[in-house]
């Protein structure tokens, strides 16, 4: 969680969750208020591309460039509704 988060969570009742790519959004919805005993209002999702990476390693004097990729992901943005809130730190629910 980034502070940028912390702050839409205090405002807007905003939540960001790392979900696995072939959910979709009806299912986040209904896995959110499953396991934190809350009710959600809305649910945003985007899909990250993962980024290109190189890497150079001296290996018993030779050098060896290698390159490969970071794995794509999907990042849901979580509404909740009005008197509800988690409280992700403690790891259990605040009404």
């Amino acid at each position: 969680m980034t502070e940028k988060m912390s702050r839409l969570e205090d405002t807007q009742r905003k939540f960001a969750f790392q979900v696995d790519s072939s959910i979709n959004k009806i299912e986040i919805k209904k896995a959110i208020e499953k396991k934190f005993n809350v009710k959600v209002s809305n649910v945003h999702t985007m899909n990250i591309k993962g980024k290109s990476k190189s890497m150079t390693i001296r290996s018993g004097g030779r050098v060896i460039r290698t390159s490969g990729r970071r794995a794509n992901w999907k990042k849901a943005i979580v509404t909740l509704q009005e008197g509800f809130k988690i409280d992700l730190y403690e790891s259990e629910v605040a009404r």
